[in-house]
């Protein structure tokens, strides 16, 4: 028997296993809110049209934007082995001021601040 038809003979064998152990050993206890179409804490039968604070799409935003600006930083260990590496420590002190002088901009604005 060689390798590849031993891994995928292992691999359904172990996963029909514990398929059959997940059936056989889960407990099943519906009601109602488990039942309903809805578990997110909405009211289903209320009105569609509840008001959403702009708050949160605005902390998503923010979260997004830091989140992605960081992801620039993130070859720098490898860029510290290039042929200069002050332009790269001066590159990435450039990126991080910016990223300071964004997070103090929005913290003096108030955008940080959840409740109103």
């Amino acid at each position: 028997m060689n390798t590849l038809t031993f891994m995928l003979s292992l691999s359904f064998i172990l996963s029909t296993i514990l398929t059959f152990l997940n059936f056989w050993l889960a407990q099943v206890n519906p009601d109602a809110e488990k039942l309903s179409p809805y578990e997110c804490g909405f009211d289903p039968l209320g009105s569609a049209r509840l008001p959403f604070s702009i708050r949160f799409f605005l902390v998503a935003i923010l979260f997004l934007l830091f989140d992605l600006e960081i992801a620039l930083l993130l070859p720098l260990p490898w860029a510290i082995q290039l042929h200069s590496p002050v332009t790269t420590l001066m590159w990435t002190s450039t990126i991080i001021t910016f990223l300071t002088l964004g997070l103090i901009y929005e913290w003096a604005q108030g955008g940080l601040e959840w409740a109103e």
